[in-house]
């Protein structure tokens, strides 16, 4: 009976021990957590630009002044197309919104087209040949519609200021002073400025965060241009112009490209928490 009790008490000594030790252990840490990436955050920034294209421009009218009893009606006016070059610099606001100011200027671009002149007995043609470049600046606003496999179309509006120059400008055909009769004026070269107005739309490829290209379309609104004064090849006459090019419009093609000063920030994961 004895042996029985001290086998009892060792037994519980022993099971009491273990007990105690096993308490005395440190806890194991349960497994971290996963954290889900974070959704991109807006950023924005400083870009360049750079943008190379061509013009398709027309005119509306040419206006000059007539004697009483005559009209006319124009015919084949417009423009051949001439290359463009644009830098600027820009701002994006966040994903969806940015704007820029630009700079462009319009090669010469050959004009031509006639009047048909009618009156009282009388049948004539105005031919009228020369050149037109353009100096732009332009303050734009773009809308970024959303990005599919790197590619983000937009949509854009800008209003600024173009210089027009005529240059070379001739008058083949009617001259209305001193007497009506065919003959040839030349005008001296000359330039104004405008107010001019665009509606931009395009598409957008990220090469990689701080580099895109663009293609894109731009309908512009130049205003008017004007040659200078005039003069008849036989002297006869000379003097201020009455010509001016009404509403020159542009449908333009560019190929462009952003430079982002400022790359979006890295994605950092917040750190683990645990219990020790």
């Amino acid at each position: 009976m004895r042996s029985v009790k001290s086998l009892l008490a060792a037994g519980a000594a022993t099971l009491i021990s273990s007990m105690a030790f096993a308490a005395d252990m440190p806890i194991a840490a349960p497994p971290p957590m996963y954290a889900p990436p974070a959704p991109p955050a807006d950023f924005g920034g400083w870009y360049l630009r750079g943008d190379i294209g061509m013009t398709n421009q027309s005119a509306k009218r040419i206006e000059s002044a007539l004697p009483a009893g005559y009209s006319k009606t124009t015919e084949g006016l417009g423009f051949d197309s001439s290359p463009l070059f644009g830098l600027g610099v820009g701002y994006r606001f966040n994903n969806w919104f940015r704007a820029d100011v630009i700079g462009q200027y319009r090669g010469k671009a050959n004009l031509h087209g006639s009047d048909n002149v009618v009156g009282p007995g009388f049948v004539g043609v105005n031919n009228y040949s020369g050149s037109k470049s353009e100096w732009l600046v332009m303050a734009n606003a773009y809308v970024d519609l959303g990005t599919w496999w790197c590619v983000t179309p937009f949509i854009g509006a800008g209003v600024g200021g173009s210089y027009n120059k005529l240059s070379g400008f001739r008058d083949d055909g009617v001259s209305y002073s001193p007497l009506l009769n065919n003959s040839v004026a030349y005008f001296a070269d000359n330039g104004k400025w405008n107010l001019a107005w665009a509606a931009h739309a395009g598409l957008a490829y990220k090469v990689n965060p701080g580099f895109t290209v663009e293609l894109a379309y731009s309908y512009m609104n130049l205003g008017d241009a004007a040659p200078g004064n005039y003069r008849l090849f036989d002297n006869s006459a000379s003097g201020p112009t009455s010509i001016k090019v009404r509403d020159i419009t542009s449908h333009d093609v560019k190929l462009g490209v952003r430079w982002d000063l400022n790359s979006p920030p890295a994605y950092v994961p917040p750190p683990l928490v645990t219990k020790g």
